[in-house]
């Protein structure tokens, strides 16, 4: 027969174990939550927490891959084609365009314009090669929309621009399978398409 019992000098030292990983553990949270108030980052041994491990999920980045327009007869319509998810967009009005990163003016002719951005987003795959199949640099003869720019792709940023001779009237939408993101504007008063 095997005697399996435990003495009783045993269970204080385990014990005493315990309280010592669970003060290792707490130490090891706090040192963490002040260096990442901080804003310092660090890397904590994996045995440091009794918290069991999530696999990290990485969110897929929707693509902005075109920017389209077209002319209809009391508007013009600018359409931004995304693959995946549509993330969030704002659209503003600006004094002038400027490219994300050098901050050097956009060269389109016109009075007003709208600086519209997407955020998470990319029109890069992760290579690194650009998915974007829409216009960099162009002008358009619309009555209201008279050009169109890629102004930025840089840290989950897409930023898009549009010129106007005068001051836009809009509004915007989305629409879905495929995912879209749409910017009617009003053609000016008096203006025949």
């Amino acid at each position: 027969m095997v005697d399996v019992s435990v003495s009783d000098t045993t269970v204080p030292e385990q014990e005493k174990l315990g309280d010592a990983m669970q003060h290792r553990h707490t130490l090891a949270a706090v040192a963490a939550g002040i260096l990442l108030t901080a804003g310092i980052g660090a890397t904590i041994p994996a045995g440091a927490s009794d918290a069991p491990s999530r696999a990290a999920t990485t969110p897929t980045t929707s693509l902005v891959v075109n920017a389209r327009w077209g002319g209809h007869p009391t508007f013009d319509r600018l359409v931004i084609d995304v693959r995946g998810a549509m993330p969030p967009v704002s659209v503003r009005q600006v004094s002038a365009l400027h490219y994300d990163g050098s901050g050097n003016r956009v060269p389109l002719a016109g009075k007003y314009f709208l600086a519209i951005t997407l955020s998470p987003a990319a029109a890069h795959d992760d290579a690194g090669r650009s998915v974007y199949q829409g216009p960099r640099l162009l002008k358009i003869p619309l009555p209201a929309l008279k050009g169109v720019a890629l102004t930025g792709d840089f840290e989950g940023v897409v930023s898009i621009g549009a010129a106007f001779d005068t001051k836009p009237a809009y509004k915007t939408f989305t629409l879905h399978s495929p995912e879209r993101f749409v910017i009617d504007i009003a053609h000016p008063v008096g203006c025949r398409a």
